[in-house]
């Protein structure tokens, strides 16, 4: 009797000891299991991970620049509806050594993901492998040409954006006559690929049009001031010059002002980017016919909401909706896995330039 106890109690143990050993040998390997995309810039979206309190920045170009506050607006909203942490920072002027060192200074904060506007895209580069390699998400906008992103989000397609703006300017101009282009920097990726494409555009549809051989590209570095004096001095020089295409927010404000002021108006045109109250007074008087946009509280927002649906496991595909007007339907640029356009451009006239207040 005692030996059957005894064997009996043995086989009690055993079995307790498989047991526990099996277990443990389950929460060793679920703790150490190494992801399939380890060593990539985004959580594992091969299951859902649970949802967490996302700390996400967002860095412009120049915190002082209307255009940036007002992103800045969308990144608050942002942050109001999801309750996550999300904020703005950026260099006090459009530099980008300065949004440089802004990067490096927010790495040692914890961040689970990095949205960036560049000022200039190779100078941003080894930041944001030091962000990559420290496993933080990085998304950037208006950054289609950088190579140490995840994906990059454009408002829309920049070709024609840039067609676009060049349908407005010849429209202005009657189809004929000299031009020029003016960007913030030559360094700045969408500006010049809008001036790219407004160029091709003129040279396909409107063959009365000349691009200004001795002057094809000007830079107006953001500034409103830099736009003004510029055009003041292409006025001068080039008396037969007819119509400026501004890509920055800048120089549409800054160019009308020269015209006004030399009493250019109805003679020379310019078309392109603005901000609504940079540009009403010019508007409304007629220096302006139109301004061409995008909010870009729609773009900061939606910066944010695509990095919160990485960071919590979703794929990133063709229909994906970043819950803000002009971003609800995103979509793939063809050929590319990496940039996603939307559909967020407007055009402002003397019609509606009232119904918009930043």
């Amino acid at each position: 009797m005692r030996k059957t106890l005894s064997l009996f109690l043995s086989a009690v143990i055993i079995t307790s000891l498989a047991a526990c050993s099996s277990s443990a040998s389950k929460t060793s390997s679920s703790k150490n299991a190494i992801p399939a995309n380890a060593g990539a810039n985004t959580p594992s979206t091969a299951s859902s991970p649970e949802k967490k309190d996302w700390k996400i920045a967002v860095v412009v170009k120049d915190s002082t620049n209307a255009w940036f506050v007002r992103m800045g607006e969308g990144v608050k909203k942002f942050a109001s509806d999801t309750g996550l942490n999300a904020f703005q920072k950026g260099p006090a002027k459009t530099d980008a050594a300065m949004q440089v060192q802004v990067i490096q200074d927010l790495l040692s904060q914890n961040l689970d993901a990095l949205c960036v506007d560049p000022v200039d895209p190779a100078a941003v580069e080894p930041v944001l492998k030091k962000a990559q390699d420290k496993g933080i998400l990085v998304i950037c906008h208006e950054g289609s040409s950088v190579k140490n992103c995840k994906y990059d989000i454009e408002a829309f397609n920049n070709a024609d954006y840039g067609a676009f703006i060049m349908d407005n300017l010849s429209k202005s101009m009657g189809e004929k006559g000299t031009y020029t282009t003016m960007v913030a920097d030559v360094t700045n990726a969408s500006h010049n690929e809008w001036a790219d494409a407004g160029v091709k555009q003129q040279q396909s549809k409107y063959p009365d049009m000349t691009l200004l051989s001795s002057a094809k590209r000007v830079e107006s570095h953001d500034n409103s001031e830099t736009a003004y004096e510029k055009a003041k001095e292409l006025f001068k020089k080039y008396p037969d010059l007819k119509g400026i295409m501004g890509t920055s927010s800048k120089d549409a404000p800054g160019i009308a002002r020269a015209i006004e002021e030399l009493g250019l108006k109805g003679k020379i045109f310019v078309s392109g980017t603005g901000m609504p109250n940079e540009c009403r007074q010019y508007i409304k008087n007629g220096t302006l016919s139109s301004i061409t946009l995008w909010d870009p509280a729609g773009s900061g927002y939606a910066m944010c909401a695509l990095a919160e649906k990485i960071l919590d496991g979703e794929s990133v595909k063709d229909g994906i909706d970043l819950g803000v007007d002009g971003y609800k339907s995103m979509k793939f640029l063809s050929g590319s896995d990496k940039v996603i356009i939307g559909s967020a451009q407007i055009v402002i006239d003397k019609k509606n330039i009232d119904q918009y207040h930043f």
